[in-house]
């Protein structure tokens, strides 16, 4: 009786999963970069729930001002893009499980200035190169038995746009936020998700806290992959 309530409390135990959570930062010079609102906090409830549920947590995390509450949590902290990539990369081969919160920078300066660049009067021009979409790459990598859900963070045309994402990404499952949503998005402590899988269900959940909202996403993964008890 004792082990049977540990295996429910414990539903992703021997599994190990890849978090990536927070911003990216791409500098322009040493004291300037672009960046975006993420806050890490929709990651960071993932990993800790994960760690909750058993799992071997390996966090990639950018850079953020909180961490997560589980101890058992491995955090490999990153700045870049590059960085978040090449950790996510490396890891992925020996997981189960990818969950891919983070928001990392679509672009990236081409050159970084090595110093101050000067104010002037004269406008000047970034030219910004793409960088590693993570979801795509772990995506072609994606062996039998493995799982990726991502994260689509938009503001029109919200499902279609997720869809596309999904398929062309070669995901198992996509999370999808909207801007529009009141509560959701970067920096709030709640979150209203629709969560769709590969075979295009879609499931729309109330706002709840990010905490709770990673407890869905966690027992929608663990449905999925059949190791619900």
């Amino acid at each position: 009786m004792k082990n049977s309530s540990h295996k429910k409390l414990k539903p992703l135990a021997g599994k190990r999963i890849l978090v990536n959570a927070g911003p990216t930062r791409e500098p322009i010079d040493p004291v300037r970069y672009i960046s975006n609102y993420s806050t890490g906090k929709m990651g960071i409830a993932l990993a800790d729930a994960a760690a909750e549920y058993g799992a071997e947590v390996h966090l990639v995390l950018g850079p953020v001002t909180i961490a997560p509450e589980n101890p058992g949590v491995q955090v490999i902290k990153v700045i870049t893009a590059a960085e978040m990539a090449s950790e996510c990369i490396k890891l992925f081969p020996h997981c189960d499980i990818a969950i891919l919160a983070a928001a990392v920078a679509d672009f990236t300066p081409d050159k970084t200035a090595q110093s101050k660049i000067k104010k002037s009067d004269e406008p000047i021009f970034l030219k910004l190169i793409p960088t590693t979409d993570i979801a795509a790459e772990l995506g072609k990598m994606k062996k039998p038995g493995q799982f990726i859900a991502g994260f689509a963070l938009e503001t029109e045309n919200e499902t279609e746009n997720a869809l596309i994402k999904l398929h062309r990404k070669n995901l198992d499952m996509i999370v999808l936020n909207s801007l529009r949503e009141e509560g959701a998005g970067f920096g709030y402590d709640t979150n209203r998700i629709t969560i769709i899988d590969r075979n295009n269900n879609i499931d729309k959940f109330e706002l709840k806290s990010k905490k709770d909202a990673a407890k869905d996403i966690l027992n929608k993964i663990i449905s999925l992959t059949g190791r619900r008890e």
